[in-house]
């Protein structure tokens, strides 16, 4: 069924997160009040890296897997998708637009056109806008302004903030989507959409920091005063971590993935000394004994220094002192134990782990912080079909054009 098909009460929507480690497709019903899960799928990514697509088949084969899961388990097919997307090849930026209304009432046309205005900045012929993010209005001397519609005037002025992604990325996600049979609705933000499930309305009023550590990246969004202030992409990951182990204990990446998550941790000074792992090695050599803090050490240096350039980053975003809600970390790589604790130290802010909220349904099945950006998608999705995401930005039709004319 479409996205707007109707199946019984409500409406469906499915949103699908291509990771650089697993694709993850969640398939939810929109009532009024409520969203509901009643599908979920994964499968292994192997085509993707840092969240670029680098092997269409092997995407298309892992997209086909996960959406005939989540079919299977709601009882329906799906046809339209809203698609997430990262990489450090996202720029984001904030622009301010300006238009005369000349004491007239500020009208929607009014609105859409001081958006419009904002956008009139010079990006370069391989990127395209993603987003357009409203952020306040202001009318005359009047600041901070949510929804200006109805007031009077002279002038109306906004600041927004643009999200821009390379147009091959963009093409080939889009590419990989249409090979599996589905359509593309809309392409969002992974930061944009996972802040829809585990951010609260208090602390995007307060000031909070979104990090959505991933497999192949991590994405950090900055909310303020309720809108969005800053984002920033970092091509490291959980598969940093776990390349590292690999080389440093001399095991298949794999192995390293395993030993990761069933012994691994964020502080080795945690880890009692006495502790030793077995490490399986490569060709028909037994598997050595290691220190399991000689192990959590190899990942600790790693993720220090992840969160390190995420901090930087926060400093000089100059939003560091507005963050009252501290930091929320989400992402599969926010289960490694001790990460809390290591976040605290280094943001020198509270720290809470991030999991999917905000809809009901098929619970077990998504409670995880793996599983934020694709319920992140759902939320989006499902305010977009009830027609409250005015002024986002359709990438898919503009990028369609965009790519016409290249060829």
């Amino acid at each position: 069924m479409e996205e707007n098909a109707t199946r019984g009460q409500g409406e469906l929507v499915a949103g699908l997160d291509i990771g650089t480690t697993k694709i993850c497709a969640v398939i939810g019903e929109v009532f009024d009040e409520q969203v509901e899960v009643i599908g979920v799928g994964t499968a292994p990514s192997t085509g993707m890296r840092k969240g670029v697509v680098v092997n269409i088949e092997s995407t298309v084969t892992a997209i086909r897997e996960a959406v005939d899961q989540a079919g299977d388990m709601a009882g329906c097919d799906i046809e339209t998708v809203f698609v997430g997307i990262a990489g450090n090849h996202i720029k984001g930026f904030n622009s301010p637009g300006i238009i005369a209304v000349n004491n007239q009432e500020i009208k929607q046309k009014d609105i859409d056109a001081v958006i419009k205005a904002a956008q009139t900045v010079k990006i370069s012929d391989n990127q395209q806008i993603v987003h357009v993010l409203p952020q306040e209005f202001m009318v005359d001397d009047h600041t901070g302004i949510q929804n200006p519609l109805g007031m009077t005037g002279v002038r109306l002025v906004t600041n927004v903030h643009i999200v821009t992604a390379d147009v091959t990325a963009l093409h080939n996600l889009l590419v990989s989507c249409n090979r599996a049979g589905l359509q593309v609705s809309e392409i969002v933000l992974e930061s944009v959409a996972s802040s829809r499930t585990v951010l609260s309305r208090d602390e995007m009023e307060l000031g909070v920091a979104l990090l959505d550590i991933g497999g192949g990246t991590t994405d950090l969004a900055i909310f303020c005063n309720g809108t969005i202030k800053h984002t920033w992409e970092l091509a490291l990951g959980g598969n940093s971590l776990t390349s590292d182990l690999s080389v440093g204990l001399r095991t298949p990446m794999q192995e390293a993935e395993k030993l990761k998550y069933m012994y691994g941790s964020a502080l080795s000074s945690m880890i009692k000394e006495n502790l030793v792992v077995e490490v399986p090695t490569v060709g028909d050599r037994k598997p050595r004994k290691i220190s399991q803090r000689v192990m959590v050490e190899i990942l600790e240096a790693r993720m220090e220094e992840v969160l390190q350039l995420v901090n930087k980053e926060i400093v000089s975003s100059g939003y560091r002192s507005r963050l009252n809600a501290g930091v929320v970390i989400t992402g599969g790589t926010a289960l490694l134990a001790n990460m809390v604790e290591m976040a605290e130290q280094i943001f020198d802010m509270p720290v809470r782990i991030g999991y999917p909220r905000g809809v009901g349904g098929r619970l077990e099945e998504i409670d995880s912080p793996r599983c934020t950006t694709a319920v992140g998608l759902l939320l989006y999705g499902s305010q977009a079909v009830r027609g409250k995401t005015r002024g986002s930005s359709r990438v898919v039709e503009r990028l369609k054009k965009v790519i016409k004319n290249l060829v």
